[in-house]
């Protein structure tokens, strides 16, 4: 990452899982099975490690002993000044901007307790290539965004199909903790995660933000 989005974007990684209506829809009939019964009705969180930082142009690795890798492309929502128990109508004050995040991951079993083994490895989190302000993008709320493998459209959707957008998600986690400037919302990745490959390109677009690009590679290869 360049010093300057480092530095903007050096506070904690927080994931929102579920965060897109097609995704909760594909997973409905398993969460009404024991023990839950129930869909969540609060945002399912977890956290990207600080050693998951990575770049843009920057290789991820493939660890040696798994079988299956895939990448999540996400909006990241930079979080401008700290927010404590902020209403949706004020939650856009809050924001610095934007950028791109690629939320790599072992595929997993449960939506209701995300792994940290699954999620946490070395450099599973580019985000890049730059923070864009928030008075560039009008609406972050609707925003195209897609995944290229090899240069092979692989996902595609839309931020307006999210959940909750970016004022509901500010609203309701800084209800019960605070958000610190430099801290971002990994604001869910759509459904449809593809695995990849040592070898592969693997880019994110997303409208007003640029692209950002990563190759995989093995464990022990770099």
């Amino acid at each position: 990452m360049s010093s300057a989005l480092d530095k903007a974007a050096a506070g904690t990684l927080f994931g929102i899982a579920l965060n897109y209506q097609g995704l909760l829809r594909s997973r409905l009939e398993e969460f009404q099975q024991p023990p839950y019964q129930k869909p969540p009705v609060k945002p399912v969180l977890f956290i990207k490690t600080s050693n998951t930082r990575n770049g843009h142009d920057q290789p991820v690795v493939f660890p040696a002993g798994v079988e299956r890798l895939q990448p999540g492309p996400a909006l990241g929502v930079v979080i401008g000044k700290d927010a404590s128990r902020v209403s949706e109508t004020e939650a856009m004050n809050h924001v610095a901007g934007y950028l791109i995040v690629n939320e790599f991951s072992l595929p997993e079993d449960s939506y209701y307790r995300p792994s940290v083994k699954a999620k946490c490895r070395d450099g599973f989190c580019p985000i890049g290539p730059e923070l864009v302000p928030a008075s560039q993008i009008a609406n972050p709320n609707a925003l195209g965004i897609r995944l290229l493998v090899n240069g092979e459209l692989r996902q595609q959707n839309n931020t307006a199909n999210w959940v909750r957008n970016i004022p509901q998600l500010i609203a309701e986690l800084s209800e019960f903790m605070t958000l610190h400037a430099g801290d971002v919302l990994i604001t869910g990745t759509p459904e449809g995660r593809v695995d990849v490959q040592p070898g592969d390109t693997v880019a994110v677009e997303i409208d007003g933000l640029g692209r950002l690009v990563n190759t995989v590679v093995a464990e022990g290869a770099l």
